[in-house]
């Protein structure tokens, strides 16, 4: 059995991660699983310990970081099941090293995809460009204020997620359509 490929998206939230996913899994010829972010917090996480995976940088809930690890270590590993039993994954993810407790340095996940053909995609988007994808979301997301101020939130996930930009690819998807 051939083993599947493995793509990581990694970028700040409305960046166009997930965007991505949809347009791979409607236009691939086979089909990619989806193992993101979105699909871990709002389908595999317990309500009482979210946002899981998704904890923003800052150190805001250090109860939930040991628990943001080893869903991370699981989700990895399911990524490399996945791949070993021949399925294509994508995972859209926002990585970051910003938490009070914990060591969540990326490349401590990735030993779990060793000897697996990974691509590491980043997903970058101007700060403007996703305050407007905020503003006209569906309000699960902080946005400017009347002011027109950033929330710290938004910018420490600008200034947090591409660190330390270990990818084989970057698209900037201000620029460049899901497809």
């Amino acid at each position: 059995m051939t083993t599947g490929r493995i793509v990581v998206l990694n970028g700040a939230p409305r960046s166009g991660k997930s965007s991505i996913v949809a347009a791979l899994q409607q236009l691939a010829s086979t089909p990619w699983m989806n193992l993101g972010v979105d699909v871990v917090v709002k389908h595999v996480t317990p309500e009482r310990m979210r946002p899981g995976i998704g904890l923003r940088p800052g150190g805001e809930r250090p109860d939930l970081e040991d628990f943001v690890s080893r869903s991370y270590q699981a989700l990895y590993k399911s990524i490399a099941a996945h791949a070993q039993l021949g399925f294509d994954v994508i995972a859209d993810l926002g990585h970051h090293n910003s938490y009070a407790n914990i060591d969540g340095s990326w490349a401590q996940y990735l030993k779990e995809l060793q000897g697996l053909e990974v691509l590491l995609v980043g997903v970058f988007c101007p700060l403007g460009e996703i305050m407007r994808r905020r503003a006209g979301s569906d309000g699960e997301y902080l946005t400017a204020d009347v002011q027109g101020d950033i929330p710290p939130p938004v910018l420490r996930w600008q200034e947090e997620v591409h660190k330390p930009g270990i990818y084989d690819l970057e698209l900037d998807t201000s620029t460049l359509p899901p497809a």
